[in-house]
């Protein structure tokens, strides 16, 4: 499996660093979507289910899984991973001065994979997409196709 990723110029954040000095990162790029369509295909295809049947369980999990993170349950999806809800608040001086109502910062949906989707970490390899002004060795100057 292989990943892309093209080079972007930054700005530099690093303690010490000159005002206007750039870093090189790397940023993986998006290699196209699947859509729901073609995903509840793709599980059709390797179940007893059909794609009608796949998109009910996604619609019902989604909505069943919404369920449990309100009543503040961790949801485990097998294979997937796990749902739950996350968050925080500010700090107030004592309890009796905390105000739920006004400190409680709105909670985040956190996903952790499960160990199928882990592992898929440690098999990734990375190939750098070329920028459209960057040229291959032994390009020619024309770009414009040679018709014989």
């Amino acid at each position: 499996m292989s990943a892309k990723y093209k080079l972007v110029q930054r700005k530099d954040f690093s303690k010490g660093a000159p005002k206007d000095a750039k870093k090189t990162f790397a940023q993986l790029v998006n290699n196209g979507t699947v859509s729901f369509e073609e995903f509840c295909n793709d599980i059709a295809e390797e179940t007893a289910l059909t794609s009608a049947d796949a998109k009910g369980f996604i619609d019902r999990a989604a909505r069943i899984c919404a369920k449990h993170l309100k009543e503040g349950r961790l949801v485990q999806m097998g294979e997937l991973g796990s749902f739950l809800l996350a968050g925080g608040s500010k700090g107030a001086d004592s309890p009796d001065t905390f105000d739920a109502s006004t400190m409680m910062k709105k909670p985040k949906v956190q996903f952790i994979p499960g160990k199928l989707l882990q592992d898929i970490r440690g098999k990734v390899t990375f190939e750098r997409v070329k920028e459209k002004t960057e040229k291959a060795p032994n390009d020619d100057d024309d770009d414009r196709p040679v018709i014989e």
